[in-house]
């Protein structure tokens, strides 16, 4: 099982909701933070709690639908001395419920893929080339388990990008000790799940976080969080090593 002590993660959608309590998990592993949102306002209460866990932090901003405030947010990053170890590509948009599905305007697909995918992606191509350099690398990319709803084609598409950008990568750093893996915090009581969600968003813990503290260098795979529901860290690891990767199938 991977220490993360001393180690540094990017997160982003910290401020609340998942995002909040993969922070809080982290820093209670000693895992120093960058926490992202879309304001530096956004994340002062989850900047104080993490700091009062004894880690190191600091914080980014960046709007994730425009594309060079990305870039300027990992600039940002780079010009630090402190190289990213572990990337929670966590921040997604849910735009709307279209119940006239027939009318889903192009905006929405627009919107959903800047900010659930693009944005990823660009995170990915930035920082992963650094993490294969210094031999180290753990990326988690949040995705979503809605299916048949065209009610919300747009957000699902978006994430059915990311799974297939995930994979395709995986392919590339299977066997290497860098890995990219996928989660589902499943449907949650957040902010973008709603009120009616089944799910505490505590449930999240462990499992979505597990994909940085697995070590056997396999990619690809599928770590739904709500699998590990009551687990220790150390349960959730060795159950999350034994599950296989997802390869396409014909």
């Amino acid at each position: 099982m991977v220490n993360v002590k001393g180690r540094w993660a990017l997160i982003t959608g910290a401020s609340r909701g998942v995002g909040y309590q993969t922070a809080v998990y982290m820093a209670q592993h000693g895992c120093h933070l960058i926490l992202h949102s879309r304001t530096l306002q956004h994340t002062e209460a989850v900047d104080k709690k993490v700091k009062a866990l004894g880690v190191e932090t600091y914080r980014v901003a960046a709007d994730l639908a425009k594309h060079e405030e990305v870039v300027a947010m990992l600039d940002a990053i780079e010009a630090k001395a402190n190289p990213v170890d572990i990337i929670f590509n966590n921040a997604a948009v849910q735009i709307a419920y279209r119940t006239d599905f027939w009318q889903t305007p192009v905006e929405d697909y627009d919107q959903s893929f800047r900010i659930n995918f693009t944005s990823v992606a660009t995170i990915c191509y930035r920082l992963i080339p650094k993490m294969i350099e210094r031999g180290f690398g753990r990326v988690i990319n949040t995705t979503s388990g809605i299916r048949n709803e065209p009610e919300q084609s747009a957000y699902a598409a978006s994430k059915a990008a990311l799974d297939k950008f995930t994979k395709d990568l995986a392919s590339r750093l299977d066997g290497t000790d860098v890995l990219i893996n996928l989660t589902d915090p499943g449907w949650c009581r957040t902010d973008l799940g709603g009120p009616n969600a089944p799910n505490a968003v505590e449930t999240v813990i462990p499992g979505i976080a597990v994909g940085a503290f697995v070590d056997d260098k396999k990619s690809g795979r599928f770590l739904h969080a709500q699998a590990f529901v009551g687990m220790s860290l150390e349960e959730a690891v060795a159950k999350a090593e034994t599950m296989k990767p997802t390869p396409y199938t014909i």
